[in-house]
């Protein structure tokens, strides 16, 4: 690829993570109006709490998102009338978990930039490594989860990789720790009461925190940020640590690594 076309090229997936950032928000808005929920999860979310564009911007393929199963036909609707089919084989797979729409690639200048456009949305519950309830933390953030799950959702993964890591730096230097759902605030002592109850969730989100420490020199943040999210991170860790665990999680401790503590992930988002 010459310069030239390099250059293109860069610009035209800038503009798509420009483009994919706005559409996430506005089918928020154009839901809310027809009096549905829907919220942000996953990489868009992130970007959403993000104070430095350049630190926590990539490219995303799909948007992620959370509604309920009570108002999935009215959802189905919505969907096409934004100009999304749905695939009708997907809330069959997960069980109805996860709905997915999708509609030819709209982004790039007389290109695609992906195969098509698809919309994933979790319908009551997270599941991915673990199972998250997300039922009830719909109304705390205007366009995305509240901030503790979408952290949450970068702390279960049980095979976690840079990009997720990064996720999760980006939002503990730039959020403040707290303990009760409000905006902006990562509410860890909700963190750690589902750690205290899953020993398995437990197990992967402080390895996961452990893998956050090391990697923090190698994200080129400055030193007041680098200290940021160590803190942050110490303090999170501790809260999941010494928090009173529940009989069944002392139970299932006993039994480790013995027994599979994870789902099988087939497809990341």
């Amino acid at each position: 690829m010459d310069a030239a076309a390099d250059t293109q090229s860069k610009v035209e997936r800038l503009a798509a993570r420009e483009a994919m950032a706005a559409e996430g928000k506005a089918l928020v808005d154009a839901a809310r109006r027809r009096g549905l929920k829907l919220r942000l999860v996953g990489g868009l979310a992130v970007r959403d709490h993000c104070e430095v564009l350049e630190f926590c911007s990539r490219d995303h393929s799909d948007l992620d998102m959370v509604s309920l199963s009570a108002t999935v036909v009215p959802l189905v609707a919505f969907f096409a009338d934004q100009g999304y089919a749905e695939d009708p084989h997907a809330r069959q797979a997960t069980g109805g978990t996860q709905a997915r729409f999708w509609r030819p690639c709209v982004h790039g200048n007389g290109s695609r930039l992906h195969e098509d456009d698809h919309v994933d949305v979790f319908l009551d519950t997270f599941v991915m490594d673990h199972r998250i309830d997300l039922r009830s933390r719909l109304d705390v953030e205007p366009y995305t989860l509240p901030l503790s799950d979408v952290l949450l959702t970068k702390l279960q993964i049980y095979e976690s990789d840079t990009r997720d890591l990064r996720d999760a730096a980006t939002i503990l230097k730039d959020r403040a720790l707290g303990e009760e759902d409000v905006p902006g605030v990562i509410n860890a002592a909700y963190i750690s009461s589902l750690c205290a109850a899953d020993w398995g969730m437990y197990h992967d989100v402080v390895r996961n925190l452990e893998a956050l420490r090391t990697l923090i020199p190698a994200l080129g943040l400055a030193r007041e940020d680098e200290a940021r999210v160590e803190a942050a991170r110490a303090t999170l860790q501790a809260a999941v640590e010494d928090t009173p665990k529940t009989r069944r999680w002392r139970w299932r401790a006993r039994v480790g690594t013995r027994r599979a503590w994870h789902n099988e992930v087939e497809e990341r988002n």
